[in-house]
């Protein structure tokens, strides 16, 4: 029997609760890594399938790709209402409701997903429930200003932690899933205010 596909949203944040700079920035995420790389070769090995928008793609890039996980037993999705003429290898633009595409991705067989981000994807798949557990890293650092982790909305999602882990230079790892409430005998994950 396989194992059902999961959606993970793993990402560095700011101690402040940021994921870039306003202009897209994540430089500040440059510094020396522990050995094991916070467990980032495990995770890799996890996924066959990486979500993003098109910003963090375009970040991505102008970073030499290597933040993308360009390799090619990977499937890259982009999500934009407008995609460009040309992209690169093995990079598939899509125009549909991420939380549609994800519904689909999982009914299909292979590895879990990441949803590497931004902010919107994540906000928009964690309204839909397709979010089954974030991975975020906090590094200890403060930026002042910039994109949130999840774009800005009406919401309560209530979290449950699995782990925690401080490594040896203060980044801390938390792993947390959304409780999945029962309202009115229905099972949902992000409620709207």
């Amino acid at each position: 029997m396989t194992r059902p596909r999961r959606a993970i949203a793993s990402l560095a944040t700011s101690a402040d609760g940021y994921i870039a700079h306003p202009d897209g920035d994540a430089g500040w995420l440059e510094r020396p890594r522990p050995k094991g790389s916070y467990g980032m070769g495990a995770f890799l090995q996890s996924i066959d399938t990486i979500l993003l928008g098109r910003r963090t793609y375009e970040v991505g890039l102008k970073l030499g790709g290597g933040r993308l996980g360009f390799n090619p037993r990977v499937r890259r999705y982009v999500f934009s209402r407008s995609p460009p003429r040309a992209s690169q290898p093995g990079v598939e633009f899509v125009r549909d409701s991420p939380g549609v595409f994800v519904r689909l991705l999982r009914s299909t067989p292979g590895k879990n997903i990441w949803i590497m981000g931004g902010a919107g994807l994540i906000g928009s798949l964690l309204d839909e429930d397709q979010i089954d557990r974030f991975d975020i890293h906090v590094v200890p650092v403060f930026i002042g200003e910039g994109i949130p982790l999840i774009e800005p909305r009406h919401r309560l999602v209530i979290l449950e932690l699995l782990s925690a882990r401080r490594f040896p230079d203060g980044l801390v790892r938390l792993v947390y899933q959304p409780k999945r409430a029962k309202v009115g005998g229905t099972q949902v994950g992000a409620r709207r205010k």
